[in-house]
């Protein structure tokens, strides 16, 4: 398994190779948008929009995570448990205490989110904090505090942004090219036309798999980084197994923030289950209990 330092360095590195690839796809957008309606200004509006993202998204994305699943910060008097975890595990990790955030959802869910541990946040459900008992809760807490010190935050939640962004880039030139005239006032032919149109249509496709191209074995580091952290693996497996068995999906899923959450927000239902493997951003629960099992701590 690799180790603290060796996962820091490959996020950091995937972060830059994701920012780099999110700026080729938005050029290539650019490019053909350009060809389409024969204005090679729009490709330097695109290059422009692509740079300004990169910028926006390391710096603002955990905001854009925040609110695009409706969390709002965890009153200290009314969570008081549940900061205390926090505190407690932070100190234990060796990092700042993290911002604590409450979403109002029934479905058990977490996640953390924020460009560095001095920026990290932790948001945990309403449903979460029902269902789970204090060593099952700090098993969560510390898996979320494992991605935190993996710096798995950085490339995750630098992803929400620039695949939201691509796939609302490419909608805009579709929406254009459908609506915006004649073939021959766009300086374009037939043959244009359609690679144009096919390459807004592939671009949010091809942005999905960036995202999915996040590895799967950052979860497995984080539990296993998180029964170190607590010393008792089986707080978080059987905090796993109640989650698992919540059906329903989350208010707000989205494949957009999926990957951000310890479990998938779609639900074990068989919707949400389809849902899962499609865009499969999570290992099966069954084998992160087992291999939480298989821990000699």
């Amino acid at each position: 398994m690799a180790s603290l330092y060796t996962q820091q360095g490959r996020n950091v590195f995937r972060t830059w190779m994701l920012m780099g690839v999110f700026l080729m796809l938005v050029m290539l957008i650019g490019f053909v948008a350009a060809q389409y309606f024969g204005s090679s200004s729009i490709l330097y509006l695109a290059v422009g929009f692509a740079l300004i993202t990169n910028v926006w998204a390391y710096w603002f994305s955990d905001k854009i995570a925040i609110a695009s699943v409706g969390a709002t910060p965890a009153d200290e008097h009314e969570y008081r448990e549940l900061h205390r975890i926090v505190e407690n595990l932070a100190i234990t990790a060796g990092i700042p205490k993290p911002r604590v955030y409450i979403i109002d959802d029934p479905a058990p869910n977490a996640f953390a989110t924020g460009r560095d541990k001095d920026h990290a946040v932790v948001a945990a459900t309403t449903g979460l904090l029902g269902i789970l008992d204090r060593n099952e809760l700090e098993g969560v807490v510390a898996h979320e505090l494992s991605h935190v010190g993996n710096r798995d935050i950085l490339v995750m939640t630098v992803a929400v942004v620039l695949v939201g962004f691509i796939s609302v880039l490419a909608n805009i030139f579709l929406r254009m090219s459908m609506f915006g005239g004649n073939d021959r006032d766009r300086g374009a032919g037939p043959l244009v036309a359609i690679a144009a149109i096919l390459a807004m249509i592939l671009a949010p496709l091809a942005a999905q798999l960036i995202q999915l191209a996040i590895s799967r074995k950052r979860e497995f580091l984080a539990d296993a980084s998180g029964a170190l952290l607590t010393r008792y693996p089986e707080g978080l497996a059987s905090a796993l197994r109640k989650i698992s068995g919540y059906e329903a999906p989350m208010r707000r899923a989205s494949t957009t923030t999926a990957h951000l959450f310890i479990s998938n927000p779609f639900g074990a239902h068989q919707a949400g289950q389809f849902v899962q493997k499609l865009f499969s951003t999570h290992p099966p629960m069954e084998a992160r209990i087992a291999a939480l099992k298989g821990l000699d701590i």
